[in-house]
């Protein structure tokens, strides 16, 4: 019984980041009818692994950002990350970010817009505080002048301690099953003579 129990939080929480299809994916900006994958990395703190609603430590960390939709890479692509000065957390909309003083005024590293041919924009953030973050993308189309936004909130210094909860459980599980089984053994060897 808690042995399955472990097994089944294990693999809830190995799934909590994603899905199968594109749909489910947390790490998609949608700029439009565009979409983009944002992924961070901290290559000094957590080796290869990937981030993309939260990185998990303050200090160095590499974005990286690819264009699902090719279309995006005919556009010129402005990108920021804006420290969160109003306190929108995880729901924060481009219409709430103000002017484009405001904006400005919050920016915390900015890459000029420029086209991207290869679909991929990357650079480096060294993050000095936890907390929340925007990520905002603006992409205009060179034919119409229109301009796209969109906006990506992630946070910076998370620590999960549940996280490690399923492998707790299914370590005392296995625990409590291998003590069974080793018991009942005990009880059934013939005695010594």
């Amino acid at each position: 019984g808690l042995l399955a129990l472990g097994l089944a939080a294990f693999a809830i929480d190995a799934n909590a980041h994603g899905g199968v299809s594109m749909e489910d994916d947390s790490c998609i900006m949608r700029i439009g009818m565009f979409r983009a994958h944002f992924t961070g990395y901290q290559p000094e703190l957590r080796a290869t692994q990937e981030f993309c609603e939260d990185i998990p430590e303050v200090g160095k960390a590499i974005i990286v950002v690819d264009f699902i939709d090719s279309a995006l890479r005919a556009q010129a692509v402005e990108f920021r990350v804006l420290r969160d000065v109003n306190d929108l957390g995880k729901n924060a909309r481009y219409e709430q970010l103000g002017d484009t003083s405001a904006i400005d005024a919050a920016t915390l590293f900015k890459l000029d817009a420029k086209v991207y041919p290869r679909g991929t924009l990357t650079f480096d953030q060294r993050f000095e505080q936890s907390g929340w973050f925007i990520g905002m993308l603006s992409a205009t189309d060179p034919a119409t002048g229109k301009v796209l936004h969109s906006v990506f909130p992630f946070r910076v210094g998370v620590k999960n301690p549940w996280r490690y909860v399923p492998a707790f459980v299914l370590v005392i599980g296995l625990s409590l099953l291998a003590y069974r089984l080793t018991g009942r053994n005990l009880k059934t060897a013939p005695p010594e003579s």
